[in-house]
């Protein structure tokens, strides 16, 4: 399905009903936003995993502009102010109301950007393995700790020198370090609708990755708000997930490390991360 929000065709799936029969009543239950990784990629990530919590929650699924199935847009929209943007008028637009917004890795900037801008928006956030600024130094090292030299060498072209070329060099050869104990689908890459072009403009931009800085806006928010990290973790290194903490209000902020796991937890321990976010929901 496809809606027009900021004038950008924006494609979104959903699972679970919003009402259920209860008695002599319809219950509502509350909406679950899912934000995928990237940029450049897709929802299909979250799935089918995610599709566990559409018995607690109407969980809805969408493509960042650029991203996916939706529509590209302009290069000059492909910046963390729009997404932000798009993730309001996007509710606005099916009327939902004080949803709980889950953004993961690339989608948890994009969730950071909506929730400072539109503070009073959100019912919950779950902020999972992102960050609000990068450490280039700490992601190099991260890499080399778990890849060795020739993952350094890889990671720091493809922030330094951004294209088509040190892009497909990095996937082949720091993506696998993301997750080391992941069992992964091994079609689940192949799913993703990638727009490479989306990726490189972010990593170059003087709107993207390196000005990407939420530290003092993060003190914003007004909902509670869960966040999770992975130990060895290698592109939002725990340290990032512990800042987001910091940043929060302390009263709306929860953090949790979690040992031995990477890239978003649900591929190391997807128990694990389906009880933390079906608590969380559920609260």
């Amino acid at each position: 399905m496809h809606v027009v929000v900021n004038g950008t065709k924006i494609f979104f799936d959903v699972e679970g009903a919003k009402l259920v029969p209860d008695g002599p009543r319809m219950r509502e239950r509350p909406t679950l936003l899912l934000l995928h990784g990237g940029p450049g990629g897709d929802h299909s990530t979250f799935r089918p995993l995610f599709g566990q919590l559409a018995d607690i929650a109407q969980v809805i699924y969408l493509d960042h502009r650029g991203n996916g199935r939706s529509d590209h847009g302009e290069p000059e929209t492909w910046n963390l102010a729009q997404w932000g943007d798009d993730i309001r008028a996007f509710c606005d637009a099916l009327s939902i109301e004080k949803p709980i917004v889950l953004g993961y890795s690339f989608g948890g900037m994009v969730a950071q950007a909506y929730a400072t801008r539109h503070p009073a928006h959100p019912a919950k956030l779950v902020l999972y393995s992102t960050s609000p600024k990068r450490d280039y130094e700490e992601i190099y090292g991260v890499f080399e700790r778990l890849g060795g030299a020739k993952a350094r060498v890889a990671a720091e072209a493809r922030w330094k020198t951004p294209s088509l070329e040190t892009n497909a060099a990095y996937i082949e050869i720091c993506y696998p370090l993301y997750n080391r104990r992941a069992t992964r689908d091994a079609d689940s890459f192949a799913r993703v609708e990638r727009h490479d072009a989306v990726a490189i403009h972010y990593a170059a931009s003087d709107h993207g990755a390196t000005r990407l800085d939420f530290r003092e806006a993060l003190s914003r928010i007004q909902c509670p708000t869960l966040v999770i990290g992975g130990e060895d973790d290698p592109i939002t290194p725990i340290s990032r997930s512990e800042l987001i903490a910091a940043c929060l209000p302390q009263h709306l902020a929860r953090l949790v490390r979690v040992p031995n796991a990477g890239h978003g937890v649900h591929l190391d321990d997807p128990a694990l991360a389906m009880s933390l976010l079906r608590a969380f929901i559920q609260e």
